[in-house]
């Protein structure tokens, strides 16, 4: 073993380097070169999955954030009706799309978000009435 000194960003460490014995190739003086396997092919990445749907949290006739996020996309205005299921907005949280769906048949009073507003758990997002 052959003896070092390496000197990285002003620090000094002792290196020792073994020296592997050569094999025997039919050319004297050349250590036979093994190939390496070759490096594994890269999966195909997975398909993003679609937007999952989110049953609404209600709180005393209000669509209230279920997660934190942010608002991508607002499918109602207020006035409009909604049937139980509908989509009503959807939520980007951690790289995942979620479908804000209507807890019920309902009316839309008022919408309190809009597209690219962050929204925190508990937030209100829609006002409804029955």
């Amino acid at each position: 073993m052959k003896m070092f000194r390496v000197v990285v960003n002003g620090s000094e460490y002792k290196v020792g380097i073994e020296e592997l014995a050569e094999e025997k190739t039919g050319n004297p003086g050349k250590a036979h070169a093994t190939p390496s396997p070759r490096p594994a092919q890269p999966k195909a990445s997975p398909k993003p999955e679609p937007a999952k749907s989110v049953e609404a949290s209600t709180a005393n006739g209000r669509i209230i954030a279920p997660m934190p996020g942010t608002i991508l996309r607002v499918a109602v205005a207020a006035g409009d009706k909604a049937a139980k299921g509908q989509t009503l907005l959807v939520l980007e949280a951690m790289k995942m799309e979620n479908e804000i769906l209507a807890p019920a048949d309902c009316v839309i009073e008022e919408v309190k978000v809009a597209k690219g507003v962050s929204v925190n758990v508990g937030d209100t997002l829609i006002v409804l009435s029955s």
